[in-house]
């Protein structure tokens, strides 16, 4: 694509990617039957550009974390640190993306696209149609840019919600069960096109999701969640090459040994509840 501006082509290129740290966090929440512990002392560490996905059970904590990590919600104790500053709050730097698409119906895809850029500093109307066009097309939609959303299948929703996320070159991408809603084979598609977005990119990414599976095919690592309260139990290295095939053999045995551990969590987890 032509780069008209200087300051376009700096928009475009690879921001640094930050090093994410959650030093001993642990975050409660008051509920009609009294206070939950969500996270118990959790401590992770992210590397710059790296690729982590958080599994557990639901009620682990995962969710939590990200949004601790978005700077959405605080810890009650602890401290995350994104390239060794304290995170206080929400920032351009660490993007967000939902299982729902949360995408505006009143906008069609490339409105919906530009909208993440209305508040980016540096960028004139033009430069920003040309960021749009330009992640629409790294997610495979530039022929529909002036699609309305409720013509869109529930996988290409998500395509633009992706693109949303990438369009102000955040450093960090977190992502909450992006493909949980979808079609097997419409996720199938989208694990290599989050692969091939991710070595293109190089951005750090944070990846929440109940799928063992799914985790093993897109996560250089894997960190093991097990709930009540929530507490990082294992971590798992994925020394696999991209792009990875989600039905391949090789990924299959690391997603059967983290099932296994996660099977022998729950159960042990279970037999000390019943104590």
């Amino acid at each position: 694509m032509k780069k008209i501006t200087m300051s376009l082509e700096n928009e475009l290129a690879n921001t640094a990617p930050e090093r994410i740290e959650a030093n001993n966090i642990s975050k409660s929440f008051t509920t009609e039957r009294g206070k939950v512990l969500a996270l118990d002392n959790v401590s992770v560490k992210v590397g710059e550009g790296e690729f982590v996905c958080l599994v557990g059970p639901s009620g682990c904590g995962k969710s939590t974390l990200l949004n601790l990590i978005a700077g959405l919600d605080q810890p009650d104790s602890g401290q995350i640190l994104a390239n060794g500053e304290n995170i206080t709050g929400p920032g351009r730097d660490r993007m967000v993306m939902f299982q729902e698409h949360a995408l505006f119906p009143w906008l069609d895809v490339r409105g919906n696209v530009l909208f993440g850029l209305c508040l980016k500093p540096g960028l004139n109307s033009k430069e920003r149609q040309e960021v749009a066009k330009y992640y629409l097309h790294l997610v495979g939609l530039e022929k529909f840019e002036r699609a309305n959303i409720h013509e869109l299948s529930g996988g290409m929703k998500q395509r633009v919600a992706l693109a949303r996320a990438l369009a102000p070159n955040p450093r960090v991408l977190l992502m909450d069960e992006p493909f949980a809603a979808l079609d097997a084979l419409t996720r199938e598609h989208l694990y290599g096109d989050i692969q091939r977005i991710w070595e293109a990119r190089r951005k750090t990414i944070i990846f929440v999701t109940h799928n063992v599976r799914e985790a093993a095919c897109l996560g250089d690592r894997v960190l093991l969640f097990s709930p009540n309260p929530g507490r990082i139990r294992a971590e798992f290295r994925i020394d696999l090459p991209r792009p990875r095939d989600i039905n391949s053999v090789e990924l299959a045995r690391y997603s059967t040994e983290i099932t296994t551990a996660l099977k022998g969590f729950t159960t042990a987890q279970g037999q000390e509840a019943s104590e």
